[in-house]
Parts: C-alpha cells; sequence; structure tokens
C-alpha cells in the first residue's frame, strides 16, 4: 500500500474527518496519514485504542515514536498519559493496551536501525520560556532529524526554513499556514526546500513538529 508517498510533494491531512478503519487487532483503529509498505510499513497514524483493547507483544524492528493525544496508553513498562512523547529504538519491545482507552499519533520504521536510544518525556515539561508568543521545547535531536513541541499564543507566528523537509501535527488550537486552515488533529508535510510560516489562531495552538528525516525515508525490506 501506498499513502502520500510521494515525499517531494506537499501533504495537507485533515485526520479528524477521515472515517475510522480497523486493525488486524479488535479495538484498535486507525487514520492513515502516510504509508509505504502492508502491516509490516513505513507509516505515519493516528491510532484509537478502545478501552479494554491490546496488541500482542511484539518487536520494533523499525522503531517506533509515538504521542499520547488522549487518554492513558500502558505497556509493561508503565502508563503514558496525555502529552507523553515516546521513543522506541530498533529491537525494543512491548506490549501495548490501554485500560480506559486512549489515542495515540504512532511512527513507525523511520529510525536509524543503529539506533539505540529509548525514552520518554512530557513534552509541556520541556518548553522554554516564550519568545514573541511562542514556547519551544526539543525533545529529541540527531544527525537524521530534530523534533519539537511548540505553544503559540494567538496570533503568534513559526516559522522554519530547515534542510530536510518538515513535518507538523495540530495538537490543539489552530493555525494557517500557506492558505491551509490547520485545526486540531490536522497533519502537515512539507517537502525538501518549502518553508513553514504558521499563524496561530485566536485560540493559539499547540504543536509537534519534526524536520530534516525525509531524505531518509524508506520502506521496510519486504
Amino acid at each position: 500500500m501506498e499513502l502520500n508517498s510521494d515525499f517531494s510533494k506537499r501533504v495537507v491531512v485533515h485526520a479528524a474527518q477521515l472515517d475510522w478503519q480497523a486493525s488486524p487487532m479488535k479495538g484498535v483503529d486507525r487514520r492513515m496519514l502516510d504509508r509505504i509498505g502492508a502491516e509490516v510499513a513505513r507509516a505515519t497514524t493516528i491510532v484509537r485504542y478502545a478501552p479494554g483493547s491490546h496488541f500482542s507483544a511484539h518487536t520494533h524492528t523499525g522503531g517506533e515514536e509515538f504521542i499520547v493525544l488522549d487518554g492513558v496508553f500502558q505497556d509493561e513498562h508503565g502508563d503514558f498519559p496525555v502529552g507523553t512523547y515516546v521513543r522506541n529504538p530498533p529491537t525494543s519491545q512491548h506490549t501495548p493496551r490501554s485500560d480506559d482507552g486512549c489515542t495515540i499519533f504512532v511512527k513507525l520504521w523511520q529510525f536509524d536501525l543503529e539506533d539505540r536510544t529509548q525514552f520518554r518525556k512530557s513534552m509541556a515539561d520541556e518548553l522554554a520560556h516564550p519568545v514573541s508568543g511562542v514556547a519551544t521545547a526539543t525533545l529529541h535531536s540527531d544527525d537524521r532529524e530534530t523534533v519539537t513541541y511548540h505553544q503559540l499564543e494567538a496570533g503568534a507566528e513559526l516559522t522554519s526554513d530547515a534542510a530536510g523537509g518538515i513535518e507538523v501535527l495540530v495538537l490543539g488550537g489552530s493555525v494557517s499556514e500557506s492558505g491551509d486552515q490547520l485545526e486540531t488533529d490536522s497533519w502537515l508535510r512539507l517537502p525538501e526546500g518549502e518553508p513553514l510560516n504558521a499563524v496561530a489562531g485566536a485560540e493559539g495552538a499547540k504543536l509537534w513538529m519534526k524536520t530534516g528525516h525525509l531524505p531518509f525515508a524508506q520502506a521496510p525490506a519486504a
């Protein structure tokens, strides 16, 4: 399966408007944003766990990165509340579940296969003092990518001309960007060379952003 697999093009997906699609596990549904591959895929997805649902134990051969959007995600390593950012590198294992239900934004098969750095953090706890109405937290940075979290006051601007492409998920509030109005759960991917110029709406905005990563995009081996 290929979905939004041309990384040279601008893509906007208003995920809140998409129907939920069933996964192979009962009670776990998803909204696909981009994908290269079948069930084992390089994928960016919003995943919803019904109360009491779970996935079987598995190994993340290509790594897993996720944000908890609502509820509490759980596995044998602990409970992960709203606003938690997690990186599970290649070779990591777990048995995910949610006793009361949750929704996560997850990216699979997008790690350096030699990466072994595993961590979790509360994104809000990492925020620096606001500058020009924008508070920023650097969640992760390496030779391939930089991952950040931003809280924008009403009317504040967030710009970036980072090399290697830009990806944004609106976690709360809204922004306008080059004529597109992005609400909560809207996802934007900009190709190499296209800058980001986002302006927060009247209620401000909360944004997750990744830069630099698109040149490394590839599908898992068949």
